[in-house]
């Protein structure tokens, strides 16, 4: 019969190298330039050579990937994460994605070259995610922060989207609130936004209520500057729910440009209660979930996992309610520009 096995052999051959090469990649020892580390990392994944397996050790390092550490709710993730792995006698090796799933399986082939314990990730849509497919195929215990939608078998921590904006929308639609639109960073870069968006269709469906179609716009561009012009005439809202609190605080700049006030004319609502939510003027109305705390319970899973202590599982802490000064009745009447 013959032996269906992968090797190392197999391995050399897709990444063009010798076996020694090979060797000294999954050992450790000895030099390995980064761009051959690289490709046999690739070659590995390719051939379905168990790479965690094949590890005589690991490195006490957990790998970590965000999309980006501009957005503070991710910073204070991470925070949460390294405290419990120097807790633990680790260290972390940190990337960012920039919301974009190529930059993903890039950073986690370098990552799981590295040989750490294992991986805690956000990705963009873990339903289709092929970074979180080669760690799985690698072997290597991940656990994801954030994201909701993952594949059977994954460790999870996250919080209920859907429920908490469904919550934070019927807050407005109490308030007297009809015309409601939802801004949100596009969707194929963050499952979180699709879920908040399902939230706030749920609850203007259950009012009787039009829900306008979610206005997608790019994370990294939009921290910088949207116009909101042609929105604000076409649909002459009365709120603006933004998807988080950075998108939040450029639609409030937005609308001041725009000549329009926050919350006299158009109210806002954000979503993940980062600090600078509570220092600007007027104070975001916001939803916050326990970031640090969700970092932290993620390393502590993924280090029960790796020794063998605990099976993958979810969790999900709760969110509260962090009420602002960016949300009021509306006026009557149309919304007019100046």
């Amino acid at each position: 019969m013959v032996s269906t096995q992968i090797t190392i052999r197999d391995v050399a051959a897709r990444a063009g190298c010798s076996i020694a090469t090979v060797s000294r990649v999954v050992t450790g020892n000895g030099p390995v330039s980064e761009e051959m580390r690289r490709r046999v990392v690739e070659a590995a994944l390719m051939v379905g050579f168990p790479l965690a397996r094949a590890f005589p050790e690991t490195r006490p390092v957990i790998s970590i990937l965000v999309p980006s550490l501009t957005n503070p709710v991710f910073a204070a993730a991470v925070a949460g994460i390294e405290r419990r792995a120097r807790a633990a006698g680790m260290f972390t090796i940190l990337g960012q994605s920039n919301y974009d799933p190529a930059q993903e399986e890039d950073i986690v082939t370098t990552l799981i070259g590295e040989r750490p314990v294992g991986m805690i990730m956000t990705v963009c849509d873990p339903a289709s995610s092929v970074a979180l497919q080669r760690v799985r195929k690698a072997g290597l215990p991940v656990v994801t922060v954030y994201n909701e939608d993952t594949p059977e078998g994954v460790a999870a921590v996250m919080v209920d989207n859907r429920g908490a904006m469904r919550h934070a929308t019927e807050d407005l639609i109490v308030l007297g609130h009809r015309r409601i639109l939802f801004l949100a960073g596009k969707f194929i870069s963050s499952d979180r936004s699709a879920r908040r968006y399902e939230g706030y269709r749920d609850a203007m469906t259950a009012a009787r209520l039009t829900a306008a179609p979610a206005i997608e716009v790019d994370f990294i561009d939009a921290t910088r500057d949207i116009d909101l012009t042609e929105v604000l005439v076409e649909y002459k809202p009365t709120a603006i729910m933004a998807s988080n609190d950075l998108l939040a605080f450029t639609v409030i700049a937005s609308l001041r440009r725009a000549g329009l006030s926050v919350p006299e004319d158009v109210s806002v609502t954000g979503f993940d209660g980062i600090d600078f939510a509570r220092l600007i003027s007027p104070r975001l109305h916001t939803i916050g979930q326990p970031s640090q705390v969700m970092g932290a319970l993620a390393a502590s899973l993924l280090l029960d996992i790796a020794a063998g202590h605990k099976a993958p599982q979810r969790l999900c802490p709760d969110v509260v309610s962090l009420p602002g000064e960016t949300i009021a009745p509306p006026r009557r009447g149309d919304l007019r520009l100046p």
